[in-house]
């Protein structure tokens, strides 16, 4: 299981991400440009010192990340975006091992082009109301989700 960021606005979302990665053992891409300077203090600070245990690799682009992804295809498994456009409940999904759970920019989503690449488009439930949740809470409910369904909470491997 994969968690792949695709231009993250907020340092403190990432951080917290990649310190969720470490404590749940499951890798994570960061898709660039970020909306902030990525290195490693600023990520000390956010993630604090969870980032050396953190699987993680950065990608220039997202066609960087495609191509990677392409290269990959045995670590890399179908690319479920989470949406507030999704038609889907992530609840309802049957989540696969090698799946990558794609967020998008906090401030904007992903655009059109990364809608239309991604195999699945779900999206949370909730209040008719509310706008969205936040990106690193989605993240986690999602990726939670899928590993419960997949077995692989590090304490069930």
């Amino acid at each position: 299981m994969r968690l792949a960021l695709y231009q993250p606005d907020i340092p403190q979302n990432t951080g917290t991400l990649l310190r969720l990665g470490a404590c749940l053992d499951f890798a994570i891409d960061i898709i660039e440009p970020c909306g902030f300077l990525f290195n490693e203090k600023a990520m000390r600070r956010a993630g604090m010192d969870y980032l050396e245990f953190s699987k993680y690799r950065r990608h220039n682009s997202w066609n960087e990340f495609l191509e990677y992804r392409k290269e990959h295809s045995d670590e890399y498994g179908r690319l479920i975006l989470l949406t507030t456009h999704g038609k889907q409940s992530f609840i309802d999904f049957k989540f696969e091992p090698n799946d990558i759970i794609l967020m998008g920019r906090e401030s904007a989503g992903v655009p059109e082009n990364v809608h239309e690449t991604a195999d699945a488009q779900l999206l949370i439930p909730m209040n008719s109301n509310a706008r969205s949740i936040n990106m690193a809470i989605s993240a986690a409910m999602a990726i939670s989700e899928a590993l419960r369904q997949t077995n692989g909470f590090p304490s069930l491997k």
